[in-house]
């Protein structure tokens, strides 16, 4: 949608994304601050964001300061009006949002499922669901498209979800489905690599360059890993894939699984049956958590993936782990006590500067780094 490049203009476009991208991440900006934030001269400041207000996509309002001498500079926020909508799906529910560039939260759902989704279901109720919102609470929203989290690799050259094995998915072409279904572009991603995109750029991770991002869901552990600033996505895209490592496993006691991976020793389902539940989100995991007798399944498994992200950190030397999902839920039990568990099996040299943290997004970080995507396609195309 910034489509300065139509007159051969690169650098303008280039410039046009980064004012963009700088109020949208970093928060409303008055026109003297981007100026300072972008190191680009006032006269093209204030002609960028007329060109982006004519577009749509970025609003002026009054500075808060008049009243004080001198003239006050205006303040420029993302147009709310401008929505990605964002999809999860799960072996035991579809959320769903729709998201504005400002960031607010629009509409959320949560769709609980007594069957597993195939991809053409998902693509379908999320056509439903768009629907409706258009008939109510999107009704004015600029739609720009759809990104969907998907539980397993998903080659980045065309959104193939290469296999999504608890969802029974196998070269599942969702982003043609859903594009097929909405008429809106359509960007699928690894859970995990959304939810560490989200967290980098708008939760714990955020000012940090070097990331281990660790998520737990009903479908097992996934991951991501953001080097320098930049997201690892190896050969393919598929890069982070921590729970399908094979544990090192001190007290052979810990062991459910012959010759198991780490999802399946730290698992939700085992949590689940810990506490007696049937199911819930990770709110409610936590809430029978607290208040079971014997913890002895959730000290089983923080031992194993206090193991998994020492090793981790020897590798990847990152300065920030963050753990989402029901990985958040055994780590906010005794955070202290698990990073002392990882320092312990962490070299020295790697443990220095570390910092193990949870997702500050909660149960919204992978709708976000979803929607994030959309964002990124539609609205930042020049470096």
């Amino acid at each position: 949608m910034v489509t300065a490049g139509t007159r051969g203009d690169g650098m303008r476009r280039a410039n046009l994304s980064l004012v963009l991208r700088t109020v949208h991440r970093e928060g409303p900006r008055s026109r003297a601050a981007l100026t300072e934030a972008t190191g680009l001269n006032r006269s093209t400041i204030a002609d960028l964001v007329g060109e982006l207000q004519r577009g749509g996509l970025v609003i002026e309002r009054a500075s808060d300061t008049q009243g004080r001498v001198g003239r006050p500079s205006p303040i420029v926020a993302p147009d709310p009006r401008v929505v990605a909508v964002a999809a999860n799906p799960e072996v035991d529910a579809l959320d769903l949002a729709a998201i504005a560039l400002d960031g607010t939260i629009l509409v959320r759902e949560r769709l609980d499922q007594r069957a597993l989704l195939t991809p053409e279901r998902t693509a379908e109720i999320i056509a439903e669901r768009l629907a409706a919102w258009r008939r109510g609470p999107l009704a004015d929203a600029r739609i720009t498209g759809v990104g969907v989290a998907v539980p397993g690799p998903v080659r980045a050259s065309d959104g193939l979800v290469r296999e999504a094995p608890h969802l029974g998915w196998i070269d599942a072409p969702l982003s043609q489905l859903v594009t097929d279904a909405t008429a809106l572009p359509a960007h699928v991603g690894n859970d995990a690599a959304l939810g560490a995109l989200a967290e980098y750029l708008f939760g714990a991770a955020r000012g940090a360059h070097d990331v281990v991002y660790l998520n737990g869901g009903a479908s097992g552990i996934g991951g991501a890993v953001i080097v320098g600033g930049t997201p690892l996505g190896g050969a393919g895209g598929y890069a982070g894939e921590f729970g399908q490592n094979r544990p090192g496993i001190v007290d052979i006691a810990d062991r459910r699984a012959a010759d198991g991976v780490l999802e399946d020793e730290v698992s939700r389902a085992h949590l689940l049956a810990a506490a007696a539940l049937d199911g819930g989100d990770d709110a409610a995991l936590a809430r029978a958590l607290a208040s079971i007798p014997d913890v002895s399944e959730v000290d089983r498994q923080r031992r194993i993936l206090a193991t998994a992200l020492a090793n981790a950190a020897n590798v990847l030397n990152p300065a920030v782990i963050v753990l989402g999902g029901f990985l958040a839920v055994l780590a906010a039990r005794d955070l202290a006590g698990l990073d002392a568990a990882v320092r312990a099996q962490t070299i020295p040299a790697c443990a220095e500067g570390l910092r193990l943290a949870v997702a500050e997004l909660g149960e919204d970080r992978l709708l976000v780094g979803a929607a994030e995507a959309v964002f990124e396609a539609a609205l930042f195309p020049a470096r």
